[in-house]
């Protein structure tokens, strides 16, 4: 199956669009423009190849139910700007980055292996009862947010908190 690639006014138009959603969320597109537009073309040929812009810079297996955890934003985002300034591709970078007090450097793959999901799932398939759950629950303690993910959020979504105002809820 191939993909029709996407023409610059797309590429030009979401690249606005990622960038104006990041400021708002907290989080920073990498500064070089070029390199950001080159991830932004790999997201729409994706989304035009499988429905869903999943990450650029890995292997999609183009099931939209196995690929959940790399589209973009992916999962392991926080957890790479937290460990490592920039997401595996990236795309998105920390402030430090953003003022070049720091370089992007290289940055290892966070996603399991197919098998190593698969696996996974086998052991959470199981009944959960009232006590379990399969993530933490983290309260933002400025609005009151709640989500429910390995690790707090680098940003509020709501009030743009950084990620030391958050508390375990559950």
């Amino acid at each position: 199956m191939s993909a029709e690639l996407p023409t610059q006014d797309e590429i030009e138009s979401r690249y606005t669009k990622l960038g104006r959603e990041a400021e708002e969320g907290g989080y920073h597109l990498n500064p070089d423009r070029e390199f950001t537009k080159n991830l932004v073309r790999g997201l729409l040929v994706n989304e035009k190849r499988y429905g869903y812009p999943s990450c650029p810079c890995r292997i999609s297996f183009g099931i939209r139910e196995e690929d959940r955890d790399i589209i973009c934003p992916c999962d392991y985002r926080d957890p790479d700007l937290d460990q490592y300034n920039a997401c595996y591709c990236a795309l998105y970078v920390s402030e430090d980055v953003l003022k070049k007090h720091l370089s992007v450097g290289s940055i290892p793959e966070r996603r399991p292996t197919r098998s190593e999901r698969k696996a996974a799932a086998v052991k959470k398939s199981g009944p959960l009862n009232d006590t379990e759950l399969l993530y933490p629950v983290w309260r933002c303690r400025v609005c009151g947010y709640l989500c429910a993910r390995e690790s707090p959020p680098l940003v509020c979504p709501v009030c743009k908190a950084t990620k030391d105002r958050f508390e375990r809820f559950i």
